[in-house]
């Protein structure tokens, strides 16, 4: 099969599944779109392995020609700490962080620009899949500042920690502090029972989470350096940036720069 029909393949049987979104009109005509929010609305249901043959092969060849990145091309900016502007998913590491909500079964928006959404589409349904898993083991939803691990699948990385941060809702206070540095130590905890070399951190809350991004990068930098320091540590360590002003951010606060 070529790309476009792997493609074509995917949409048909997705709307097979799902046939109420057969008339649903998305802005555009791009049909990675349509492939892409019938994933996201998708629920954890069982599916067959003529579909993930086809997806995997599909989405390996999408991530590919995004672009990956290596680990080992970076430079870090000192010690084993390293600071990457780019979309987390393009990442070839050991593990990397996925900002979850309190149900971890990724986010239901279609075409929705968060992490949560952007991991589980270009891994494959088969992480919500895990996901729905380990929640139904579990019993009830995921606790702030704890966390999860599953495989990443077709995601460049090897797996994903799945955290879910505190929301801020006005002011910032200790409890919302002290709930960010648990989501920090609880990946780093798995990362170091799953033999995991190097983990790639996004700004844990700081999105919809609402969580402020100068006091997020100065306790996510504290929090690494204390944890590698107590387990006289080696693991490399990413932090990761998506846009311009939290490049900067977690680039004073890695050097030590001041504003002015």
């Amino acid at each position: 099969m070529e790309q476009n029909e792997r493609l074509e393949y995917l949409i048909e049987a997705l709307l097979q599944e799902s046939p109420q979104y057969k008339r649903v009109q998305l802005p555009g005509t791009d049909r990675f779109d349509l492939f892409r929010a019938l994933m996201n609305v998708r629920p954890p249901l069982p599916v067959t392995e003529d579909f993930l043959r086809v997806q995997d092969d599909y989405l390996k060849e999408v991530n590919a020609e995004r672009g990956i990145t290596d680990l080992e091309d970076l430079t870090p900016v000192r010690g084993s700490l390293y600071l990457w502007q780019g979309d987390i998913t393009t990442l070839k590491c050991d593990a990397i962080v996925n900002a979850a909500n309190a149900q971890l079964l990724g986010c239901f928006r279609p075409l929705h620009s968060c992490i949560d959404n952007c991991i589980h589409t270009y891994a494959g349904v088969q992480l919500r899949l895990k996901c729905a898993e380990l929640m139904e083991a579990q019993g009830h939803e995921e606790p702030t500042g704890q966390a999860k691990i599953t495989p990443a699948y077709n995601l460049p990385s090897k797996y994903v920690l799945h955290t879910v941060g505190p929301i801020v809702d006005g002011v910032l206070t200790q409890a919302h502090c002290d709930l960010l540095t648990a989501c920090y130590r609880s990946c780093l905890d798995l990362a170091a029972e799953n033999g995991c070399g190097s983990v790639a951190f996004c700004a844990i809350s700081t999105g919809v989470f609402g969580f402020p991004k100068e006091p997020a990068a100065e306790i996510a930098v504290q929090t690494v350096e204390a944890w590698l320091s107590e387990h006289s540590s080696k693991r490399k360590i990413i932090f990761t940036a998506f846009s311009d002003r939290s490049l900067e951010i977690y680039r004073r606060v890695l050097t030590g720069e001041r504003d002015g």
